[in-house]
This record gives structure tokens, sequence and C-alpha cells, in this order.
């Protein structure tokens, strides 16, 4: 994968790749996940009846993320992904592609942004941690973060949104190379207060050569705290891994809050 080392970083758990969740049950299909019609409207999500949890300390934070033996496969931790940038997502997204929506390019432009630079969900506003793990040519991302709630239930209300908004369009890189970008809804498993789930697919060159980045996305909130997975890379989407890696994260972000300590063995609490 091609990767911009020399620029520092950012994120949490994810490469490809930015909300107002309103507090109101979406509506499921029989899977478990919601349509992407309904996600338009409404982020994928519940609201929880769960008590209120304690405030993310920068050391719960980092209790709280993924470890190799919480993920199937061959996946290693790896000690430096604040450094990972893909080159395939950088380039400025054609407003011709969207006729008078000139809105939609923006959303789309900041979806790209937000991928390269690992800050979906903006800004946190507290404690925040990220470990990386990788297998092969794939990728996997994991943040966990406080954030101010209403910025945070507006970033997942915009990921919901971004299905329709952005199904297609083309970005151009600095040389004019094109690349072709789809957007789809990603459906999650139910956990925590509310969650969302992106596919994205960026076709284009790299060194010359046609390239593919598949990445697949998925934002949980729990209370005020997010937990943030992005996976994928040249050799395709990484969903299995993602949509576990959100469930298991959610489950140690929620043990830490409630005072507990994550085990090192998956399912287990200390």
């Amino acid at each position: 994968m091609s990767r911009r080392p020399s620029r520092p970083v950012r994120l949490a758990a994810t490469a490809l790749t930015a909300g107002a969740l309103l507090a109101t049950a979406a509506c499921t299909d029989d899977d478990g996940g919601t349509t992407a019609a309904q996600a338009v409207a409404q982020p994928t999500g519940t609201v929880s009846a769960s008590p209120s949890p304690g405030a993310l300390t920068a050391s719960g934070a980092k209790a709280a993320l993924l470890t190799e033996g919480d993920l199937e496969g061959d996946w290693n931790k790896v000690s430096d992904p604040g450094s990972w940038r893909d080159s395939l997502l950088v380039g400025k997204v054609d407003v011709a592609d969207f006729l008078t929506a000139d809105a939609n390019a923006q959303d789309c432009q900041r979806l790209m942004d937000g991928l390269y630079g690992d800050d979906l969900l903006g800004k946190p506003s507290g404690a925040s941690a990220l470990a990386g793990f990788s297998m092969g040519d794939s990728r996997l991302l994991e943040q966990v973060a406080a954030y101010d709630r209403s910025s945070l239930d507006d970033s997942l209300k915009w990921l919901a949104s971004l299905p329709q908004k952005c199904d297609q369009f083309t970005a151009t890189d600095s040389a004019g190379g094109k690349r072709t970008v789809q957007v789809t809804e990603a459906s999650l498993p139910k956990s925590g207060d509310a969650r969302q789930g992106l596919h994205v697919v960026v076709q284009g060159t790299s060194n010359g050569t046609p390239a593919t980045l598949t990445l697949d996305v998925a934002a949980v909130r729990v209370g005020t705290d997010a937990v943030l997975v992005t996976g994928g890379g040249l050799d395709g989407g990484q969903t299995d891994s993602v949509t576990a890696g959100a469930r298991t994260g959610t489950d140690r972000l929620k043990t830490v809050l409630s005072g507990k300590t994550p085990s090192s063995e998956p399912g287990g609490v200390n």
C-alpha cells in the first residue's frame, strides 16, 4: 500500500479515512442491521438504557484498546500506527460530479480528508488512544476517545448521510490522476448506544500501477466516548475483522467505564 510515512499522524482504528446521532431507535432489518435509506434519516443504532458511564481517562482509553488476542487471523500489533497514510486518499473531489449539489461535494471531500487524516469523528475533546495492526498488505486501526456529545452526534449523523451523498464520485490528485470512489453503508451488530458503518472503495493508480484501496469503517458511541475502527488495504476489505473489532472494542470500553480492567484474554475481565 502506498504511504506517506514522512507525515506523522493521527487517528484510530483504520486507513481509508470523519456526527449528530439522534437519540432514537433505528429500524433494523432481519439480520440486525439498518438499511441505507434508514441510515440517511438517522445513524444506525439505538439509545442504551444503561447507566451513565464514568469519565474516560488517558489510562482508561489505552486499556480499552484492542489486543492481538481480540482479533481473529494473523494480525500483528505495530508500534507506529500514527504514521500510516495512503496517497490514494489524497485528491480534490470533482464538484462537476454533483451538478448543483456543492454541499455534497464538500461532504465527500471531508470523507477523503478524514480517512487520510484519521479524524472521521472530529477532534477528541478529552482522552484518546490509538492502536494499529497489520496482516500482509492490510491494516487495521482503532481509536478510543472522548468527544463533545453534540459534536459526536453530528459526526455520526454525517457518516450516515454519506452513502446517499457520496455513493460514487471522482477525485483528482495533484498530477491529474483520477480516482473513482464508491461509498456504501455497512451493517454493524448492536453494540454501544449508537453506531454507523461504511464501506469505501477507491480505484486509481499507485506508482503507475492500477490499484484498488478498500476500507471498512465502524464507529460506535458509548455515552460521550467512541470507538472507531478502520481496516482494509490493497488486498481488499476487512469487513469481518472491523465488525468484530468494533464489537469487542465497545465491550472493552464499557468495562473500563464501569471501573473495571479488561482482561488480556478475549472476553474476560481482570
